[in-house]
Protein backbone atom coordinates (compact mmCIF):
# COMPACT_ATOMS: atom_id res chain seq x y z
CA UNK A 1 0.00 0.00 0.00
CA UNK A 2 2.93 2.55 1.08
CA UNK A 3 4.24 2.54 -2.60
CA UNK A 4 1.28 2.83 -4.36
CA UNK A 5 -0.04 5.49 -2.26
CA UNK A 6 2.85 7.72 -2.85
CA UNK A 7 3.18 6.96 -6.50
CA UNK A 8 -0.55 8.16 -6.81
CA UNK A 9 0.18 11.14 -4.16
CA UNK A 10 3.09 11.71 -6.29
CA UNK A 11 1.89 11.94 -9.79
CA UNK A 12 -1.23 13.47 -8.64
CA UNK A 13 0.53 16.25 -7.41
CA UNK A 14 2.94 16.74 -10.42
CA UNK A 15 -0.37 16.72 -12.42
CA UNK A 16 -1.94 19.50 -10.33
CA UNK A 17 1.04 21.37 -10.90
CA UNK A 18 1.14 21.49 -14.76
CA UNK A 19 -2.81 22.22 -14.24
CA UNK A 20 -1.84 25.82 -13.04
CA UNK A 21 -0.17 26.98 -15.87
CA UNK A 22 -3.21 26.00 -18.62
CA UNK A 23 -4.84 28.53 -19.87
CA UNK A 24 -7.92 28.59 -22.34
CA UNK A 25 -6.36 27.88 -25.40
CA UNK A 26 -4.29 24.63 -24.54
CA UNK A 27 -7.70 23.36 -22.42
CA UNK A 28 -9.17 23.47 -26.22
CA UNK A 29 -6.32 21.47 -27.63
CA UNK A 30 -7.34 17.93 -29.08
CA UNK A 31 -5.81 14.86 -27.72
CA UNK A 32 -4.81 10.80 -29.16
CA UNK A 33 -7.97 10.26 -26.97
CA UNK A 34 -10.30 11.29 -30.04
CA UNK A 35 -12.99 12.84 -29.63
CA UNK A 36 -11.19 14.56 -25.85
CA UNK A 37 -9.84 17.42 -25.25
CA UNK A 38 -7.21 18.31 -23.06
CA UNK A 39 -10.33 19.62 -20.90
CA UNK A 40 -12.37 16.55 -21.15
CA UNK A 41 -9.32 13.96 -20.80
CA UNK A 42 -8.51 16.00 -17.83
CA UNK A 43 -12.18 15.37 -16.37
CA UNK A 44 -11.91 12.11 -16.82
CA UNK A 45 -8.74 11.32 -15.23
CA UNK A 46 -10.70 13.87 -11.94
CA UNK A 47 -13.51 11.26 -12.19
CA UNK A 48 -10.97 8.84 -12.09
CA UNK A 49 -8.70 9.84 -9.36
CA UNK A 50 -11.87 10.66 -7.21
CA UNK A 51 -13.77 7.33 -7.31
CA UNK A 52 -12.86 5.53 -4.69
CA UNK A 53 -13.98 7.95 -2.31
CA UNK A 54 -17.35 7.52 -2.91
CA UNK A 55 -16.53 3.53 -3.30
CA UNK A 56 -15.52 3.24 0.11
CA UNK A 57 -18.20 4.90 1.79
CA UNK A 58 -20.66 1.46 -0.08
CA UNK A 59 -21.00 -1.56 1.50
CA UNK A 60 -18.40 -4.14 1.76
CA UNK A 61 -18.32 -6.74 -1.82
CA UNK A 62 -17.02 -9.67 -0.20
CA UNK A 63 -13.62 -11.50 -0.89
CA UNK A 64 -11.56 -9.45 -3.98
CA UNK A 65 -12.08 -11.01 -7.10
CA UNK A 66 -9.18 -9.52 -9.32
CA UNK A 67 -6.56 -7.53 -9.38
CA UNK A 68 -5.39 -4.58 -10.99
CA UNK A 69 -4.11 -6.35 -14.22
CA UNK A 70 -7.54 -8.19 -14.35
CA UNK A 71 -9.63 -5.05 -14.09
CA UNK A 72 -7.90 -3.76 -17.42
CA UNK A 73 -9.36 -6.50 -19.45
CA UNK A 74 -11.54 -6.79 -22.64
CA UNK A 75 -14.72 -5.88 -21.47
CA UNK A 76 -13.70 -2.49 -20.04
CA UNK A 77 -13.23 -1.48 -23.72
CA UNK A 78 -16.27 -2.93 -25.17
CA UNK A 79 -18.17 0.12 -27.48
CA UNK A 80 -20.89 0.81 -25.46
CA UNK A 81 -18.54 1.32 -22.17
CA UNK A 82 -16.08 3.41 -24.82
CA UNK A 83 -19.20 5.41 -25.68
CA UNK A 84 -20.17 5.95 -21.90
CA UNK A 85 -16.26 6.87 -20.64
CA UNK A 86 -16.45 9.18 -23.79
CA UNK A 87 -19.61 11.26 -22.39
CA UNK A 88 -19.01 10.94 -18.72
CA UNK A 89 -16.50 12.87 -19.59
CA UNK A 90 -17.70 15.83 -21.38
CA UNK A 91 -20.51 16.19 -18.96
CA UNK A 92 -17.83 16.32 -16.08
CA UNK A 93 -15.69 18.87 -18.47
CA UNK A 94 -18.94 21.15 -18.73
CA UNK A 95 -19.55 21.15 -15.25
CA UNK A 96 -16.50 22.46 -14.60
CA UNK A 97 -16.44 25.16 -16.76
CA UNK A 98 -19.55 26.47 -15.86
CA UNK A 99 -18.41 26.68 -12.52
CA UNK A 100 -15.62 28.34 -13.67
CA UNK A 101 -17.59 30.77 -15.58
CA UNK A 102 -20.34 31.33 -12.68
CA UNK A 103 -17.25 31.79 -9.84
CA UNK A 104 -15.63 34.31 -12.98
CA UNK A 105 -18.83 36.08 -13.08
CA UNK A 106 -19.15 36.21 -8.84
CA UNK A 107 -15.86 37.74 -9.05
CA UNK A 108 -16.47 40.53 -11.51
CA UNK A 109 -19.89 41.03 -9.70
CA UNK A 110 -17.47 41.82 -6.42
CA UNK A 111 -15.69 44.19 -8.64
CA UNK A 112 -12.17 41.94 -8.88
CA UNK A 113 -12.92 42.01 -12.67
CA UNK A 114 -14.04 45.11 -13.33
CA UNK A 115 -10.73 46.48 -11.73
CA UNK A 116 -9.15 44.87 -14.55
CA UNK A 117 -7.46 42.30 -11.97
CA UNK A 118 -4.81 39.44 -13.77
CA UNK A 119 -5.69 37.31 -11.33
CA UNK A 120 -9.74 36.69 -12.08
CA UNK A 121 -10.79 33.22 -12.30
CA UNK A 122 -11.66 33.89 -15.95
CA UNK A 123 -7.94 34.39 -16.75
CA UNK A 124 -6.91 31.55 -15.28
CA UNK A 125 -8.86 28.33 -15.66
CA UNK A 126 -6.48 26.12 -14.97
CA UNK A 127 -5.99 27.06 -11.37
CA UNK A 128 -9.80 26.65 -11.12
CA UNK A 129 -9.14 23.04 -12.73
CA UNK A 130 -6.24 22.30 -10.62
CA UNK A 131 -8.40 23.51 -7.34
CA UNK A 132 -11.04 20.80 -8.53
CA UNK A 133 -8.85 17.96 -9.26
CA UNK A 134 -6.81 18.80 -5.91
CA UNK A 135 -9.76 18.30 -3.92
CA UNK A 136 -10.74 14.52 -5.81
CA UNK A 137 -7.48 13.26 -5.39
CA UNK A 138 -6.97 14.40 -1.81
CA UNK A 139 -10.38 12.83 -0.84
CA UNK A 140 -9.28 9.58 -1.98
CA UNK A 141 -5.80 9.50 -0.17
CA UNK A 142 -8.19 10.66 2.89
CA UNK A 143 -10.58 7.90 2.87
CA UNK A 144 -7.88 5.44 1.60
CA UNK A 145 -5.77 6.21 5.29
CA UNK A 146 -8.88 6.00 7.18
CA UNK A 147 -9.33 2.00 6.06
CA UNK A 148 -7.65 -0.86 6.34
CA UNK A 149 -5.41 -1.62 4.15
CA UNK A 150 -7.06 -4.98 3.16
CA UNK A 151 -10.59 -3.11 2.70
CA UNK A 152 -12.22 -4.46 -0.06
CA UNK A 153 -14.31 -1.95 -2.67
CA UNK A 154 -16.51 -2.51 -5.87
CA UNK A 155 -16.04 -0.55 -8.72
CA UNK A 156 -18.32 0.62 -11.56
CA UNK A 157 -17.79 -3.10 -13.68
CA UNK A 158 -18.63 -4.74 -10.63
CA UNK A 159 -15.21 -5.68 -10.21
CA UNK A 160 -14.52 -6.74 -6.26
CA UNK A 161 -11.13 -5.39 -5.71
CA UNK A 162 -8.59 -4.42 -2.73
CA UNK A 163 -8.15 -1.25 -2.29
CA UNK A 164 -4.18 -1.19 -3.49
CA UNK A 165 -4.92 -3.27 -6.32
CA UNK A 166 -7.56 -0.53 -7.19
CA UNK A 167 -5.31 2.33 -6.58
CA UNK A 168 -2.89 1.06 -8.57
CA UNK A 169 -4.90 0.93 -11.58
CA UNK A 170 -5.31 4.63 -10.44
CA UNK A 171 -2.08 5.08 -10.92
CA UNK A 172 -1.83 3.63 -14.54
CA UNK A 173 -4.87 6.02 -15.25
CA UNK A 174 -3.17 8.99 -13.79
CA UNK A 175 0.38 8.56 -15.00
CA UNK A 176 -0.81 7.21 -18.66
CA UNK A 177 -3.16 9.95 -19.57
CA UNK A 178 -0.13 12.25 -18.54
CA UNK A 179 1.76 11.49 -21.19
CA UNK A 180 -1.26 11.98 -23.73
CA UNK A 181 -1.94 15.29 -22.01
CA UNK A 182 2.28 15.91 -22.25
CA UNK A 183 2.14 14.96 -25.91
CA UNK A 184 -0.99 17.06 -25.90
CA UNK A 185 0.14 20.41 -24.68
CA UNK A 186 3.71 19.98 -26.27
CA UNK A 187 5.04 19.27 -22.83
CA UNK A 188 8.00 17.36 -21.57
CA UNK A 189 6.57 14.49 -20.00
CA UNK A 190 6.03 14.94 -16.17
CA UNK A 191 5.55 11.34 -15.46
CA UNK A 192 7.29 10.40 -11.63
CA UNK A 193 9.79 8.26 -10.54
CA UNK A 194 7.06 6.08 -8.18
CA UNK A 195 4.26 6.31 -10.63
CA UNK A 196 6.54 4.74 -13.47
CA UNK A 197 7.71 2.04 -10.92
CA UNK A 198 4.17 1.02 -10.08
CA UNK A 199 2.87 1.17 -13.69
CA UNK A 200 5.88 -0.63 -15.16
CA UNK A 201 6.00 -3.31 -12.77
CA UNK A 202 1.77 -3.81 -13.52
CA UNK A 203 2.96 -4.01 -17.17
CA UNK A 204 5.40 -6.75 -16.77
CA UNK A 205 3.62 -8.75 -14.34
CA UNK A 206 6.94 -7.62 -11.87
CA UNK A 207 9.47 -9.56 -14.43
CA UNK A 208 12.61 -8.16 -15.14
CA UNK A 209 12.73 -6.69 -18.96
CA UNK A 210 15.48 -8.40 -20.98
CA UNK A 211 18.63 -5.90 -20.68
CA UNK A 212 19.11 -5.66 -24.62
CA UNK A 213 16.07 -3.66 -25.08
CA UNK A 214 17.77 -0.90 -23.21
CA UNK A 215 14.32 0.56 -22.12
CA UNK A 216 13.75 2.44 -19.80
CA UNK A 217 10.56 2.77 -17.50
CA UNK A 218 9.00 5.79 -19.80
CA UNK A 219 9.58 3.62 -23.09
CA UNK A 220 8.25 0.68 -21.37
CA UNK A 221 5.29 2.49 -20.68
CA UNK A 222 4.60 4.19 -24.21
CA UNK A 223 5.24 0.73 -26.07
CA UNK A 224 3.06 -1.29 -23.81
CA UNK A 225 0.15 1.13 -23.74
CA UNK A 226 0.47 1.56 -27.72
CA UNK A 227 1.99 5.20 -27.38
CA UNK A 228 4.89 4.43 -29.34
CA UNK A 229 5.32 1.56 -31.68
CA UNK A 230 7.22 -1.68 -31.02
CA UNK A 231 9.25 -3.27 -33.47
CA UNK A 232 9.50 -7.04 -34.72
CA UNK A 233 12.81 -7.51 -33.28
CA UNK A 234 11.28 -5.42 -29.63
CA UNK A 235 8.90 -7.78 -29.93
CA UNK A 236 11.10 -11.08 -30.54
CA UNK A 237 13.10 -9.83 -27.42
CA UNK A 238 10.18 -9.69 -25.31
CA UNK A 239 9.16 -14.04 -26.43
CA UNK A 240 12.17 -15.09 -26.10
CA UNK A 241 12.19 -13.59 -22.39
CA UNK A 242 8.63 -15.37 -22.14
CA UNK A 243 7.39 -11.70 -21.20
CA UNK A 244 4.09 -10.75 -22.40
CA UNK A 245 3.39 -7.84 -21.58
CA UNK A 246 -0.18 -6.13 -20.48
CA UNK A 247 -2.36 -4.83 -22.71
CA UNK A 248 -5.21 -2.76 -22.21
CA UNK A 249 -7.88 -3.88 -23.51
CA UNK A 250 -5.95 -6.69 -25.49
Amino acid sequence: MSVVRSAFHDECDRLGTVLRTLDRADLDRPTRCAPWTVADLLAHVRTGAGRLADMLRATVPGPAEVGAAGYFAAAKFLPEVDAARIESARVESARVESARVEAARVEAARGGAASGSAGSSSDRPGAVLAADFDRAWRATLAAVDAHPADRVVRTRHGDAMTVPEFLRTRVVEVGVHGLDLAEALDRPPWLTPTAARVIGDLLTGGRALPADLGWDRLTLIRKATGRSPRSRAEQDALDAAGIRLLAFGG
